[in-house]
């Protein structure tokens, strides 16, 4: 499923956050409006008006949702970052509840200052998606990637290798939105969920894929390609 080069580049609002996003304004707003009515001197007004900008900003950039194009002719056997964040793991696991042999997993973990959005990784059809209840230990622990809350969703790419990307909420998100849908096609560049809050995104590959990120690097999410297939 090879692409042409794409160059637009769009900064939107998540549809996830409109809401908040609309009634926090109006929060502030009304809140605002009583210091300056209240008080003789402007000083409260101007000290919560400063704060409130500031949260405001970052809650503004957390539900941002830039569309983006990977900048690649061919994106087949290509893997991008699902998100945006830090990659803090990079290891050889087992994984038994789909695979039943070694994998190689790449994590990214999302603080709060990130894009929550989340991108397919690979181009394909979407073989399974999968939720599972859980606990909400910090994100970027270890056992967070099994025992907390979590979504699945297995990826066919068009040469049958599967990948299994996996939504993880943290010990604050309490939501995961997912948008894939079994059978349907997917391709880079599309959105496959959403994630509230810090939360972390799990890639299992297999073996002999080569691994273009090391633990701590920063990627961002369609942009960053964190490895290349074996063919």
């Amino acid at each position: 499923m090879g692409k042409k080069i794409r160059k637009i580049k769009k900064i939107r609002i998540h549809r996830e956050g409109t809401n908040q996003l609309v009634i926090g304004a109006l929060a502030m707003i009304a809140i605002a409006a009583l210091l300056w009515f209240a008080f003789d001197t402007p000083i409260p007004f101007w000290c919560f008006a400063v704060v409130a900008a500031i949260v405001y900003g970052i809650v503004l950039n957390f539900y941002s949702c830039p569309k983006r194009f990977l900048n690649v002719e061919d994106t087949d056997g290509i893997v991008v970052a699902p998100a945006d964040g830090k990659v803090v793991v990079v290891e050889e696991v087992d994984e038994d509840r789909y695979f039943h042999d070694r994998r190689i997993q790449v994590s990214i973990f999302m603080s709060l200052f990130n894009v929550h959005a989340n991108w397919f990784p690979v181009d394909g059809k979407v073989k399974l998606v999968r939720h599972f209840n859980g606990n909400y230990h910090k994100a970027w622990l270890p056992k967070a990637s099994e025992e907390n809350e979590h979504a699945d969703v297995m990826i066919t790419t068009d040469d049958g290798t599967d990948i299994l990307c996996r939504q993880i909420a943290g010990a604050v998100a309490r939501r995961i939105v997912t948008y894939a849908q079994e059978g349907e096609e997917c391709y880079i560049d599309e959105h496959l969920g959403f994630i509230k809050l810090g939360s972390r995104v799990d890639i299992f590959l297999p073996l002999g894929t080569e691994i273009c990120v090391k633990v701590g690097q920063k990627a961002t999410g369609d942009q960053t390609i964190i490895g290349k297939l074996k063919k």
